[in-house]
């Protein structure tokens, strides 16, 4: 049993990583007015303030976590939260999009150093037995602020105008932090190599290419994925031959790992893409609007925080790979009936929504316990890192498949038709993620009693 102190410092970084998530969502509604304070157009806003965002918040969790190997977990927690609280304040006195950019990438930067340190330390400061309930409230937390963000984002852009949405992280800092004061470890890493920048450098570019080439079409799309396997093969040369590699590809010799790692990505490819297609083709169908689709959606938000709390406890009780297993099903089951679904009102859609949820809140928590069980406790920050960098680029994948596969603008039976394609491509996903998910453990795995084998 941790210490109350730990536990609440550890409360503390729940409560900072939760603005990774909050600061997402939160800004959508905000875009409107941002974009007639400073006269652009709303495209270019998202760019700036959106696109940005997501791209450092996916880039930068993996040397995130790297870093919090070699300095401490504590301390690239504090150093994220002083960059949060920077971008925040630089967000709060901009007169520029160009401030607000920078202001996003500071703020995603911090969360970038913010999660990856969270999960480690639950990993680290947590006995084995109560891990699976801690990343089941990690995940109930983090699901609780991507839903809440739009709504708590209208009400003080309403309330207090857009610059509120920056200046309400300083509070929630400034609590995460007097929470956290005088529990915070020193670095005790005794790795005395330079820290891989090359490969950090190449790890950015690559993500960076695929991302903006998923985004794009015709040439300059083919260009920026051609650059993007150049890049890619470029950085798996490196990796193997730092002595200190930012991105540790022996940590994919752990089955565990790799299955659970996966299995994240692939549920949230489901997920994120769900979340944006369904608007788009209720508009199309049903012409209903965003507030009734949110509204719509509450019900997987609920099943996802609720499954999640009880999916710690179940992975601590009967391990991972049941509890998995349960939640990758249910997505399948959902997934049949909003195909068996004509779309021709709402009711029905409540049920596969809810099962949705229940699927990613029984998943995700059982494959982070496996997969960080599985690595020796000295590298749980780079594989923290890893595992959400894949988190994020599963559903960036999915959203910019979503692009490609679904016109709203076509007639019912072409959008209908669409619609069952993306959720074909769901169906696959899933069936993957069933055989990650039965990978994984049965039994709860202690890693400190068995180091993974292999160098960096």
């Amino acid at each position: 049993m941790a210490e109350p102190g730990t536990r609440r410092a550890l409360g503390a970084a729940l409560l900072a990583s939760s603005l990774l998530p909050l600061n997402s969502t939160m800004i959508a509604v905000a875009l409107p007015d941002i974009a007639r304070e400073f006269s652009r157009a709303p495209g270019t806003v998202a760019q700036a303030v959106v696109a940005s965002y997501l791209v450092a918040a996916l880039v930068l969790q993996s040397p995130g976590g790297k870093l919090g190997d070699r300095l401490g977990h504590w301390r690239i927690l504090a150093i994220g939260q002083v960059l949060t609280v920077i971008g925040a304040l630089i967000g709060v006195l901009a007169d520029g999009l160009g401030m607000l950019a920078v202001a996003r990438v500071l703020m995603a930067a911090g969360g970038a150093a913010i999660v990856p340190a969270t999960v480690a330390l639950l990993r680290i400061e947590l006995p084995p037995q109560r891990r699976g309930r801690a990343f089941g409230l990690f995940g109930a937390v983090m699901s609780l602020a991507a839903g809440v963000g739009p709504l708590v984002g209208g009400e003080l852009v309403r309330v207090l105008g857009w610059t509120s949405i920056f200046a309400v992280n300083l509070p929630v800092i400034g609590l995460s932090a007097l929470l956290a004061g005088g529990n915070r470890r020193p670095a005790k890493s005794q790795n005395r190599s330079c820290f891989d920048l090359v490969g950090a450098v190449l790890l950015t570019t690559t993500l960076s290419a695929l991302v903006m080439g998923l985004e794009v079409d015709g040439v300059i799309a083919s260009v920026l994925l051609g650059a993007c396997a150049c890049l890619l093969a470029l950085f798996v040369w490196w990796e193997r031959r730092a002595e200190d590699p930012v991105v540790a590809f022996t940590l994919f010799r752990s089955l565990p790992f790799t299955a659970g790692s996966l299995l994240v990505a692939l549920q949230n490819l489901v997920v994120y893409t769900l979340l944006f297609e369904l608007p788009q083709v209720l508009n199309a169908l049903l012409a209903v609007g965003a507030a009734t689709v949110g509204r719509l959606l509450v019900a997987m938000t609920a099943a996802t925080i609720l499954a999640s709390v009880a999916a710690g406890r179940l992975t601590d009780r009967i391990g991972p790979r049941p509890v998995a297993v349960a939640g990758v099903v249910a997505c399948l089951v959902a997934v049949g009936l909003l195909a068996a679904n004509d779309l021709s009102s709402l009711r029905p859609l409540v049920l596969p929504l809810a099962l949705v949820g229940l699927g990613l809140g029984l998943a995700t928590p059982a494959a982070q316990s496996a997969s960080l069980a599985s690595i020796p406790r000295e590298r749980s920050g780079a594989a923290a890192g890893i595992g959400s960098t894949m988190r994020y680029l599963g559903g960036i994948v999915g959203v910019a498949l979503l692009g490609r596969l679904v016109d709203p603008a076509g007639n019912r039976p072409a959008v209908l038709g669409e619609h069952r394609t993306v959720l074909a491509v769901f169906a696959a996903a899933l069936v993957a993620g069933l055989a990650c998910a039965m990978a994984l453990p049965g039994r709860s795995l202690d890693s400190s009693r068995a180091p993974l084998s292999g160098g960096s």
